[in-house]
């Protein structure tokens, strides 16, 4: 149960002061009889005893009516959800180089950015044949090329995520490219700290070195390693040159190639240190090796409980606090009626 207005109980506290108050305003009846012995010695009938509990009756009143202006509600068709899970945060490499149109995809040759995303989608939803879906684990993205961003927290909104995932662009400013892998990292890490899942995991997905930002890939990893972070690490592209669409000054879209740069050592480096793997992928077959690794790690219930519908219960106090005023009220004025 719930209380729309919470507040509106403090007016509890006016109740015994209305009481008082009545009392006090009331001035009883006076008949003068030679002796009181008489009296006392009759019975006490149901309409003596109706009459004393006439105050409670409306102290109730009140109350269920001050009840009613807070508003109960109780929730209904509560969900209940339990999935077993892990926390998972993919880092994407959206620097230029990513633009590479060197890897194939249903037999085209797409750029890496593409491809990256086309397997992250299976990852996510499980298309494919391969692809079983990660519908229990809480899942982010960060993207990153001069600077690291957070797209999305790590959530079993699994639709939103792939929404966001069809808005990631390369970036196109001179200004914005670079490849801060270190950073992306410490970013990455972060965000998974601060889940409760036993089983963390940061899928970092890059075609470069790391040549911006302040913190060193090593260094960002050795932080992950403390905190039990996993990091598996995929180098995308193929190696020597590979053909990138470009626009010229005038608006034309040439291509032209460009040589692949990889830090393979380190990539292999950051898997070894924290206790994840490395893959080099020239295709989206790739990130399909990561599915079943991941899938043999130890998982954590995720529950999660949901009130969808709420019904008010304010009418059934309301009206039972209205009864019992019109309950008094009918007293007072017929069998319970006295001399003014």
């Amino acid at each position: 149960m719930r209380l729309v207005n919470p507040l509106a109980l403090f007016l509890l506290v006016l109740v015994p002061l209305l009481l008082y108050l009545r009392y006090r305003r009331q001035q009883p009846a006076v008949i003068s009889y030679p002796t009181l012995q008489d009296l006392r010695r009759l019975p006490r009938s149901f309409a003596v005893w109706l009459h004393r509990a006439l105050p409670v009756l409306r102290a109730l009143a009140l109350i269920l009516c001050v009840v009613a202006l807070a508003r109960p509600q109780w929730g209904f068709e509560t969900t209940e959800v339990r999935r077993q899970g892990i926390a998972i945060d993919m880092v994407v490499d959206t620097s230029r180089s990513m633009a590479a149109q060197d890897l194939e995809l249903e037999g085209e040759e797409k750029d890496r950015l593409e491809v990256v995303k086309d397997a992250f989608r299976q990852f996510v939803g499980g298309e494919g044949e391969s692809a079983g879906g990660r519908e229990g684990d809480l899942i982010g993205m960060v993207t990153f090329a001069k600077y690291a961003d957070g797209v999305s927290p790590l959530t079993l909104d699994h639709d939103m995520l792939l929404s966001l995932l069809d808005q990631i662009e390369i970036v196109t400013q001179p200004e914005d490219n670079g490849t801060s892998i270190g950073e992306a990292i410490a970013l990455g890490v972060e965000r998974l700290r601060q889940s409760k899942t036993t089983s963390k995991v940061l899928i970092l997905l890059t075609d470069g070195s790391n040549n911006a930002g302040l913190t060193e890939p090593l260094e960002a990893a050795q932080i992950a390693k403390a905190l039990g972070i996993k990091i598996y690490t995929i180098g995308t592209g193929r190696r020597g040159t590979a053909p990138v669409a470009m626009r010229t000054h005038d608006g034309r879209k040439v291509i032209r190639r460009m040589q692949v740069s990889i830090d393979e050592k380190t990539l292999r480096q950051i898997a070894h240190l924290t206790g994840g793997l490395y893959f080099r992928a020239t295709d989206s077959e790739a990130l399909k090796e990561i599915y079943s690794e991941i899938d043999r790690l130890e998982k954590t219930t995720t529950v999660a409980q949901h009130y969808q519908q709420y019904i008010d219960f304010f009418p059934a106090f309301l009206l039972s606090g209205l009864g019992l005023v019109l309950l008094e009220a009918v007293l007072v004025n017929t069998r319970l009626r006295t001399v003014p």
